[in-house]
Parts: structure tokens; sequence; C-alpha cells
């Protein structure tokens, strides 16, 4: 049986994450990319304001491309992949280098790998029950996913019985102009894919769009109290 969400509403102590996380919470999922162009786009990236970096296991060699920029930019950034799978998979990852660990589900399995190996997990969930267990078991917040399926309405439900300590970050297909909705509901950051990053998207378009994401992050987050603790007596 769960415990009560007060002892499971608090992440684990990181301090480099939760720096991260107040610097900017956006984390870019470059899903498809190669080797071969992956530095420069993080390069990018980072340069826009992007510090957390995740290249999915369904790319082409994912795990050489996170051992090339964990090395380069992981001083930097907090390098890792998405789309894990399996408690082997975050082995692999956090051998090349890799230090962040994102799910699409919340296989429980593969959070405890990661918590034990003092990787920053966020897993994948789609209902308060996996929340809160995922949290239990050592996850440092949570991926809201699919957000298409999850309205800003549905998020700040949540949020009344999520700490504000939890990160929740809405990820699919997130844009800037649908940033603030969802950072009102409370929205701690997001998952940024397809409208950030896809192959075949010039340097320039990749630092255009990454500019706004991370300019309507710091606009919007640093002018809304979101409704929940809005509404908190």
């Amino acid at each position: 049986m769960l415990k009560s969400p007060d002892p499971i509403s608090q992440p684990a102590e990181r301090p480099a994450l939760k720096a991260l996380l107040e610097t900017c919470p956006l984390v870019a999922v470059l899903r498809w990319i190669t080797p071969q162009e992956v530095e420069g786009v993080t390069e990018v990236l980072i340069d826009a304001g992007f510090r957390l970096i995740e290249v999915p296991l369904n790319s082409p060699d994912p795990l050489v491309s996170i051992e090339r920029i964990a090395t380069r930019f992981g001083s930097q950034a907090l390098i890792g992949a998405g789309t894990v799978m399996s408690p082997a998979d975050v082995t692999r990852v956090r051998d090349v280098g890799g230090r962040l660990i994102v799910m699409p589900h919340a296989d429980l399995a593969v959070v405890s790998a990661a918590h034990s190996q003092q990787m920053a997990c966020f897993p994948g969930v789609a209902t308060p029950t996996e929340g809160f267990a995922a949290m239990e078991t050592g996850a440092d917040g949570l991926k809201i996913f699919p957000a298409e399926s999850i309205s800003p309405a549905v998020l700040k439900a949540w949020r009344a019985v999520f700490a504000p300590s939890i990160p929740l970050l809405p990820t699919g297909g997130i844009t800037p102009e649908t940033m603030p909705e969802w950072i009102k509901a409370g929205a701690s950051g997001f998952g940024i894919g397809g409208n950030l990053y896809r192959p075949g998207r010039s340097l320039e378009d990749i630092r255009t769009s990454a500019t706004a994401f991370v300019d309507t992050w710091r606009n919007t987050s640093a002018r809304e109290e979101p409704d929940a603790a809005r509404e908190l007596p």
C-alpha cells in the first residue's frame, strides 16, 4: 500500500539537478539525432539556455551520441537518454557518461536502477497513482506524458496533490504558444521534442526555436503564480 503523499512528495536531494532545473527546466529531446550532428546541435541548445539534454535510445547509435556530448558538455548540462526501457539500459547509459534517465513509462525497476546508480530519473506517467509510486521508488520528477491527452486543467488537479517541490514536466506537442497555460496550471518545466529538433532542421532554425522556448519559459514563469498554489489556504 502506498504511503500518504507527504512522505513521498519530496524528490531525492540532488543539488546539481535542483540548480539546473532552477536555471532552465526544459528537457531537449533529440530523437533520431546522429552522432555526426549531435555536438553541433547540443552546442546551439546550451548557448540558448538549455541545461537538460536527452538522446532517445531509439535514435541511431544513441550511446555514441551520449558519450560525445557528455564528454564535451557534461560540465555545462545534464546529459542522458530518453526512451529508456530496462535497468540494463540505465547501466549502459551510465557507462558512457550519461547522468539523466527519461522514460516513456513508469517501470519501477528502471526508476530503482537509475536511483541506485545516482542518476536523475524522470519516468513518464499518465495518472497520479503512477506518479506517487514512481516518486516513492526514487524518481526525481515526473514526465507528464503524453501531454496531448492530459490537459492543463488535469495538471492543475494534479498540482493540488503533488508537492510544489516535485517537478512536473508535460511532454508531447509543447510549443512556446501553449506553454503559458501549462505554467499557470502548475507545470515545473517541459520536455520538448519535434517542435525543437527534428532531422534535417538547420542549426539556425534550431537556435531560433530554442531561444523562443527559453524566452517564453523565463518571461512567463517569472510572472505566473500557478492556479493550484493560488487556491491553497
